[in-house]
């Protein structure tokens, strides 16, 4: 039996997604839930799946090793944390997207490991649009390039961008950076790079989606505001 909290929780979510987007004038089903399962269990995961999530979002490989077999490939999995170099063997196998791409290195071994497994692997690029040391992403100023120098690979598919802004206990506080990821992409845009889609905006969490949602995101990434407070236990493991 499905927990009557989570599918309370997971209708509120839905029906502020679908709030926020009638009145920022847009198509509710153009914004994509990613439902954040980071530290939750397998069991947890079975139930949102019965309630008709279709799309969730993993941080760590190693965790993701854990459950994705467990659960199948009949939903969507989206690697949505930091991607080590030494990982990436392991994500044609588990997520139908990488969200956190943030260098060239990083572009290259998914590149090699693609054609070697004759896959291509969608992902979005990270950009840092705080600047705060201790978030990943690329510089703004060096998106451009980096995007160019992407292009040339054919077993990775840009399809956006992704950023995480500043924690802030007022949701208003995020949406300059929300704003300013979706100026960078339609700056990029308009160069037209080939090879390079950018019509996905990953942005916006439990604290602010609302905002994103106004300021043009088509992902949320929202895990607390559906499955509640993570276990910091099992956060440290």
């Amino acid at each position: 039996m499905v927990d009557q909290s989570l599918q309370e929780s997971l209708a509120r979510v839905r029906e502020r997604i679908e709030r926020a987007a009638r009145t920022s004038g847009r198509r509710p089903e153009k914004i994509k839930l990613v439902a954040v399962t980071k530290t939750f269990p397998v069991e947890v995961i079975r139930e949102a799946v019965e309630l008709g999530v279709t799309c969730f979002g993993e941080n760590r490989v190693q965790e993701a090793r854990e459950k994705i077999p467990a659960i199948g490939r009949g939903v969507e999995w989206h690697l949505i944390g930091t991607l080590q170099r030494n990982k990436v063997k392991y994500i044609f196998d588990l997520f139908d997207m990488v969200q956190s791409l943030d260098s060239f290195a990083l572009g290259q071994e998914i590149e090699d490991r693609g054609r070697a497994r004759g896959r291509v692997m969608p992902v979005l690029v990270e950009v840092n649009v705080s600047g705060e040391a201790s978030k990943s992403g690329v510089r703004p100023e060096e998106l451009p390039e980096l995007l160019r120098r992407l292009s040339d690979f054919r077993h990775l598919a840009v399809k956006g961008l992704m950023a995480i802004p500043p924690l802030t206990p007022n949701p208003e506080e995020a949406r300059p950076y929300f704003r300013e990821l979706r100026r960078l992409r339609d700056q990029v845009a308009s160069e037209g790079i080939r090879g390079i889609e950018l019509e996905e905006l990953s942005m916006g969490m439990s604290a602010d989606f609302e905002v994103a949602i106004a300021e043009g995101a088509s992902m949320v990434r929202i895990g607390t505001a559906i499955f509640g407070a993570r276990n910091p236990k099992a956060e440290r493991n």
